[in-house]
Protein backbone atom coordinates (compact mmCIF):
# COMPACT_ATOMS: atom_id res chain seq x y z
CA UNK A 1 0.00 0.00 0.00
CA UNK A 2 1.37 3.50 -1.01
CA UNK A 3 0.83 6.08 1.06
CA UNK A 4 0.57 10.23 -0.39
CA UNK A 5 0.53 13.18 1.41
CA UNK A 6 -2.29 15.38 -0.75
CA UNK A 7 -0.16 18.55 -0.65
CA UNK A 8 2.65 16.10 -2.48
CA UNK A 9 -0.17 14.82 -4.87
CA UNK A 10 0.64 16.77 -7.94
CA UNK A 11 0.64 14.19 -10.45
CA UNK A 12 -2.00 13.64 -13.31
CA UNK A 13 -5.32 11.16 -11.45
CA UNK A 14 -4.47 9.18 -14.11
CA UNK A 15 -0.77 8.84 -13.48
CA UNK A 16 -2.28 7.23 -9.92
CA UNK A 17 -5.14 4.96 -11.25
CA UNK A 18 -2.23 3.37 -13.26
CA UNK A 19 -0.44 2.44 -9.62
CA UNK A 20 -3.50 0.47 -8.28
CA UNK A 21 -2.75 -1.77 -10.57
CA UNK A 22 -0.31 -3.18 -7.82
CA UNK A 23 -1.37 -1.95 -4.81
CA UNK A 24 -3.71 0.88 -3.50
CA UNK A 25 -2.79 4.51 -2.90
CA UNK A 26 -4.07 6.03 0.12
CA UNK A 27 -4.36 9.72 0.19
CA UNK A 28 -3.47 11.84 3.14
CA UNK A 29 -3.61 14.97 5.00
CA UNK A 30 -1.61 15.78 7.99
CA UNK A 31 -0.91 12.14 7.95
CA UNK A 32 -4.63 11.14 8.31
CA UNK A 33 -6.09 8.81 5.56
CA UNK A 34 -8.94 11.13 3.45
CA UNK A 35 -9.00 8.76 0.03
CA UNK A 36 -8.12 5.73 -0.93
CA UNK A 37 -7.41 4.80 -4.69
CA UNK A 38 -8.21 1.16 -5.16
CA UNK A 39 -8.71 -1.54 -8.42
CA UNK A 40 -12.10 -1.98 -8.94
CA UNK A 41 -11.35 -5.06 -11.62
CA UNK A 42 -13.84 -8.15 -11.50
CA UNK A 43 -16.29 -5.22 -10.46
CA UNK A 44 -18.86 -3.68 -12.57
CA UNK A 45 -20.00 0.22 -11.82
CA UNK A 46 -23.71 -0.34 -10.67
CA UNK A 47 -21.54 -2.42 -7.84
CA UNK A 48 -18.98 -0.02 -7.42
CA UNK A 49 -21.76 3.05 -6.82
CA UNK A 50 -23.70 0.97 -4.31
CA UNK A 51 -20.92 -0.10 -1.87
CA UNK A 52 -20.33 3.52 -1.05
CA UNK A 53 -24.77 4.82 -1.40
CA UNK A 54 -25.60 6.02 2.25
CA UNK A 55 -29.09 4.46 1.62
CA UNK A 56 -28.40 1.20 0.27
CA UNK A 57 -25.38 0.56 3.41
CA UNK A 58 -28.07 1.54 5.43
CA UNK A 59 -30.42 -1.07 4.41
CA UNK A 60 -27.93 -3.80 4.51
CA UNK A 61 -27.14 -3.17 8.17
CA UNK A 62 -30.35 -3.06 9.14
CA UNK A 63 -30.81 -6.08 7.16
CA UNK A 64 -27.75 -7.77 8.77
CA UNK A 65 -29.22 -6.57 12.58
CA UNK A 66 -32.65 -8.17 11.76
CA UNK A 67 -31.09 -11.02 10.56
CA UNK A 68 -28.88 -11.75 13.69
CA UNK A 69 -31.86 -10.81 16.22
CA UNK A 70 -34.99 -12.82 14.72
CA UNK A 71 -32.70 -15.30 12.26
CA UNK A 72 -32.90 -16.44 8.97
CA UNK A 73 -34.50 -18.65 6.56
CA UNK A 74 -32.68 -21.57 5.57
CA UNK A 75 -31.61 -21.90 1.91
CA UNK A 76 -33.58 -25.22 1.31
CA UNK A 77 -36.69 -23.63 2.63
CA UNK A 78 -36.26 -20.40 0.65
CA UNK A 79 -35.80 -22.61 -2.40
CA UNK A 80 -38.83 -24.39 -1.86
CA UNK A 81 -40.89 -21.35 -1.20
CA UNK A 82 -39.22 -19.91 -4.95
CA UNK A 83 -40.04 -23.05 -6.37
CA UNK A 84 -36.04 -23.65 -7.56
CA UNK A 85 -34.26 -26.72 -7.11
CA UNK A 86 -32.71 -27.88 -4.07
CA UNK A 87 -28.88 -28.17 -4.19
Amino acid sequence: MKTLEMTEATAPLADYARKVRKEPVIVTRNGKPVAALVSVENADLETVALSVEPQFLALIERSRARQKADGGIPSADMRRRLGLKQK
